[in-house]
């Protein structure tokens, strides 16, 4: 992600925003409950790269979860990377940003130095190229 410059990003989220194709709220994307409850037990969190990690040891029902909604992300980010003329890491990678955002105090997310933090009730830490 070296070569991805903070401009290039904030340009980027500026037209995903204008023609709509930011995704929803992690909670509105995805309404698996066992989604959800992962979420709510800190198993699974936001990653910086814009796919969610799994929060230390867990299941491997857990892991096939996660692993499955990347595949679906990726996807979904090919397609809109594409309508946004970005590389597939751009448009992740500015997703990262936005769904870290939108984190809820008490999830999990991962912080710019690579570690798993719980969102308390300010801010979460984000990249400092995020828009």
């Amino acid at each position: 992600m070296a070569g991805i410059s903070s401009r290039s990003l904030k340009t980027l989220l500026g037209g995903m925003l204008a023609v709509g194709l930011v995704l929803p709220s992690p909670a509105v994307a995805q309404r698996d409950p066992a989604y959800e409850a992962a979420r709510q037990a800190g198993q699974v969190g936001e990653k910086m790269d814009g796919y969610l990690g799994v929060v230390g040891s867990q299941s491997g029902a857990i892991e096939a979860m996660v692993s499955d909604l990347n595949i679906k992300r990726r996807a979904n980010y090919a397609e809109r990377a594409q309508a946004q003329r970005a590389t597939l890491q751009e448009y992740a990678f500015t997703q990262g940003c936005i769904l870290i955002a939108r984190t809820q105090p008490g999830e999990k997310y991962q912080a710019p130095d690579g570690s798993w933090q719980t969102r308390g009730s300010g801010p979460p830490q984000r990249d400092p190229r995020c828009p």
